[in-house]
């Protein structure tokens, strides 16, 4: 049986939709790459102010990678469980602090907690302050 190849192109609407949003005005798109910059910087900042926790900016995306090598081998204050791994820790900071992460080894990056910063900049300094109050508290 011969296959037959049917292509489809984009509709004259969407096209026509497609080329204004490109040639259009670009005010908001750099609006938002500025808001979005502030919230990235002000997480890194607040993340780098953190004992135990390193972090680089960002080149791109809406979550950043903190090192939580400097966590690991510190005894959570509720069960006395030693944190062993970004796994450890990601736990540690929902528990503790209700600061929802992902760990690094879920992208082979380990010891690494990604952290998303796509939210506005209360949340951002309220997730930082309680992820900092949660880390202070380890032994």
């Amino acid at each position: 049986i011969p296959l037959r190849l049917v292509g489809s192109e984009m509709c004259i609407r969407d096209r026509a939709a497609a080329v204004a949003a490109l040639d259009g005005d670009q005010a908001c798109v750099r609006s938002a790459a500025a808001l979005f910059q502030s919230r990235r910087d002000l997480m890194i900042r607040r993340l780098q102010a953190t004992d135990g926790i390193a972090c680089q900016s960002p080149a791109g995306a809406f979550y950043v990678f903190a090192n939580v090598q400097g966590l690991l081998g510190k005894r959570r204050p509720d069960t006395g469980a030693v944190l062993q791994s970004d796994v450890d820790v990601s736990a540690y900071l929902l528990d503790r602090a209700s600061v929802a992460t992902i760990d690094g080894q879920s992208y082979g990056m380990s010891p690494y907690l990604r952290l998303s910063f796509a939210t506005s900049t209360e949340q951002i300094e309220r997730g930082c302050q309680a992820l900092r109050a949660a880390v202070s508290e380890l032994q």
